[in-house]
């Protein structure tokens, strides 16, 4: 199995995982295309930068891959550590689908995923919470502050 999406799981430090809200696709995590020569961690990374703005991150733990059922897509879920503060929620423009404007924000990695989220994203929350409940809290840290 070879990852065609990237799915960088940032973190807070009371577990909340961040999502956006898009304007034509309900909530979602953060994810997209792993391109030719780019490894599933490059990929998470700039992801997280053009989706949502993080330019300043790391990997934390690569958490492995998921066929998740859709479209022929499997995922790459990697642990993402943010190097200062986020706020509770922002908005950031990005350039997908001739530009978009999305609504980022927290949500807690026990609770279900948010209303209006895809099915896919249902199960893809299932499986991130799998994977991250076998990561050690030091492996996890967290993206600072909540502001």
């Amino acid at each position: 199995m070879s990852a065609n999406k990237a799915c960088p799981l940032l973190q807070r430090d009371d577990g909340a995982l961040l999502w956006f809200r898009h304007p034509k696709a309900g909530c979602q995590l953060v994810k997209g295309t792993v391109e030719p020569g780019e490894t599933s961690a490059q990929a998470a990374l700039r992801e997280l930068a053009e989706e949502a703005g993080v330019a300043k991150a790391r990997i934390g733990r690569d958490l492995g891959e998921w066929a998740s059922g859709y479209q022929a897509q499997v995922w790459s879920f990697q642990l993402c550590v943010a190097e200062s503060a986020l706020p509770e929620t922002w908005s950031h423009f990005c350039l997908d689908d001739g530009g978009l404007l999305l609504e980022f924000f927290w949500h807690p990695l026990e609770r279900e995923a948010p209303e209006g989220s895809h099915p896919l994203y249902h199960r893809a929350l299932a499986e991130a919470r799998r994977r991250l409940a076998d990561v050690p809290p030091a492996a996890a840290p967290g993206c600072g502050e909540r502001t």
